[in-house]
């Protein structure tokens, strides 16, 4: 069985296809629309294996969801995944010194996707 996989994007369209594309692969999917909600999710409950994070979101910004679940012992074993519309080299790299595991831009493949996703959750 493939791993468990937060969402966390506040576009209902691009939750829709990410959750159909892992599912099709045997994942377990749930998703979230904000930084603030992402963060009560994964300290409350029994922590995924990959969160596929957008940049751009309401009430807490990807980069601050990434820096909270980095810092904090109980979840910085999660893989990240920046999944976001924001391809300026100067967020990628803070991304990848914040603890990124990998950094797509949208539009995005599918099949890229996919790959990343084996690749870090080993399946």
């Amino acid at each position: 069985m493939a791993g468990r996989i937060l969402i966390v994007e506040d576009e209902a369209n691009i939750v829709e296809s990410v959750s159909f594309i892992l599912r099709r692969e045997g994942h377990q999917v749930s998703s979230v629309g904000d930084g603030e909600t992402a963060l009560a999710r994964l300290r409350s409950s029994s922590p995924p294996a990959l969160v596929i994070l957008d940049v751009m979101l309401p009430r807490r910004n990807g980069f601050e969801v990434l820096k909270a679940v980095k810092s904090d012992a109980r979840l910085s074993a999660i893989r990240v995944i920046m999944l976001t519309a924001t391809a300026q080299a100067h967020d990628r790299a803070r991304a990848e010194e914040a603890g990124a595991d990998a950094y797509i831009t949208k539009p995005f493949s599918n099949r890229d996707l996919v790959e990343q996703v084996k690749r870090l959750c080993g399946t």
